[in-house]
């Protein structure tokens, strides 16, 4: 794990997960509230997970949002 990713809180990694998802509302199947609830509930699972932490909120966003398709 990155120094930077070991260091980070968990409020700073939700808060950063979220604003990453929410740049992805556009193409998100519901309105932006539904997704902001979405965010803010599955992000502490990503922290929680120390492999999925390792890359950085960002990237678990944009990871998530892949699936969104399938």
């Amino acid at each position: 794990m990155t120094d930077a990713m070991t260091n980070i809180t968990k409020e700073e990694f939700c808060d950063r997960f979220v604003t990453e998802m929410m740049k992805a509302a556009p193409i998100f199947d519901s309105t932006t509230d539904e997704l902001l609830a979405y965010a803010d509930e599955i992000a502490p699972s990503y922290w929680e997970t120390e492999w999925q932490r390792e890359d950085g909120p960002e990237a678990c966003a944009q990871a998530d949002i892949s699936y969104w398709g399938e």
